[in-house]
């Protein structure tokens, strides 16, 4: 990413992060009178709350620790809360206009009314956090069946575990990993996928405890595969991508390979390769035209976009992850809006295309909006057209 872009976009952020922080300290200001008395310090645990997922991500960046992390999933909860807290008190706003209309709400009740919606939106926040926390802790397997219509050498069957946004870093550590491996051993998939975001950005986090020593699937017949996401390179792919490679797991970058039964994978670098790594990824065509398309065919490829021209290159299969499904509500609706598949399934002539909710997650550990999730894909092959189903 150019320097220029870089400073736009943090503006933009900081900006709107300010902006939500700066309203939500002036309603509760003006709804608690407690508050008042208290202004110092109130003004100082809110600054120090605001501010504790940027100081710990400038700490990340300089050198990962503890505190670094605690700062983290502080800073991240701080962002959760703020999101609900926000959406709550525009609601109120909204409402109180409304009712001063018909004088249900007027100049001898408006203090009462905006305390106690104040208190109410606190209460709303910390339960949908609370339960979106929990969600997260507990991953899915989601199950797909399908049908390629393609022979594959000897297999009538074959059982593949796709894994998107894992997103090790201060969040997701040892605990996250082990579980991901007792599921994987669990459902005993011929190939694993690893579909982009295996890390969280800075790779200081994972390097301290050697998060990724905690992955492994032993009972994985044909292997780990692995494809970059966006944050393979905000983290600085010159490090986090042998980082991953040296744990032996291939990272498929504009690369097609063959694995049993003659299923071809074309692996793709991410779509932000060029943006922040100065790298042009190929285009599909180019990688297309090395495969054989009479045999079954699988991209993957982390942010589900041009699925048109997916469909078009007679692909059958395409994984991808990148939407979180929106993580938390209600940012899935808006992910819907950005994406013609935000998530789950879609076929579109003969290709098949699925979009995980990812593993991990970014920022809070909260999902109010999705759950994570462990794909496993059973694909059936056939070479009658006619018995072609889903």
């Amino acid at each position: 990413m150019k320097m220029h872009q870089l400073i736009i976009f943090l503006a933009i952020v900081l900006t709107i992060y300010s902006f939500a922080n700066i309203y939500i300290y002036l309603k509760g200001y003006n709804a608690i009178q407690a508050f008042h008395s208290y202004r110092f310090w109130y003004l100082i645990i809110f600054i120090i709350l605001a501010s504790t997922f940027i100081i710990g991500k400038i700490l990340e960046a300089r050198h990962s620790s503890i505190l670094s992390d605690i700062l983290n999933i502080i800073g991240g909860f701080w962002m959760a809360f703020m999101l609900y807290v926000f959406l709550f008190l525009l609601l109120s706003d909204i409402v109180t206009l409304a009712l001063r209309v018909p004088g249900i709400v007027n100049s001898g009740n408006i203090i009462a009314f905006r305390k106690w919606f104040y208190i109410a939106s606190i209460l709303f926040a910390f339960v949908l956090i609370a339960a979106g926390f929990i969600n997260a802790l507990i991953p899915n397997v989601k199950t797909y069946n399908i049908t390629i219509n393609k022979p594959a050498g000897g297999l009538d069957s074959y059982r593949i575990a796709a894994v998107s946004d894992i997103h090790l870093g201060s969040t997701i550590r040892k605990r996250s990993m082990r579980k991901l491996s007792e599921i994987l051993i669990e459902q005993k998939p011929d190939l694993v996928l690893l579909l982009g975001d295996i890390l969280d950005g800075e790779i200081g986090p994972v390097m301290r405890d050697d998060l990724l020593k905690y992955f492994n699937c032993p009972k994985c017949r044909d292997g780990l595969f692995a494809i970059t996401g966006n944050h393979e390179f905000i983290g600085g792919a010159k490090k986090t991508i042998p980082y991953i490679e040296s744990k032996g797991i291939r990272i498929l970058k504009d690369e097609v390979v063959e694995i049993d039964g003659g299923i071809q994978l074309i692996g793709r670098l991410d779509r932000d390769s060029k943006r922040y790594y100065g790298k042009e990824r190929k285009n599909l065509s180019e990688l297309v035209a090395k495969t054989d398309l009479s045999k079954p065919v699988i991209l993957l490829d982390h942010q589900p976009f041009e699925l048109k021209e997916t469909e078009k290159y007679g692909i059958d299969l395409q994984l991808s992850g990148h939407t979180h499904n929106g993580q938390m509500w209600p940012l899935n609706y808006i992910t819907d809006r950005m994406y013609e598949l935000s998530y789950g399934y879609l076929k579109r002539g003969s290709t098949h295309f699925i979009v995980s909710s990812g593993y991990g997650l970014w920022g809070p550990r909260v999902r109010s909006g999705s759950r994570s999730e462990v794909l496993i894909i059973n694909i059936r092959f056939m070479t009658d057209p006619d018995t072609a189903t889903r």
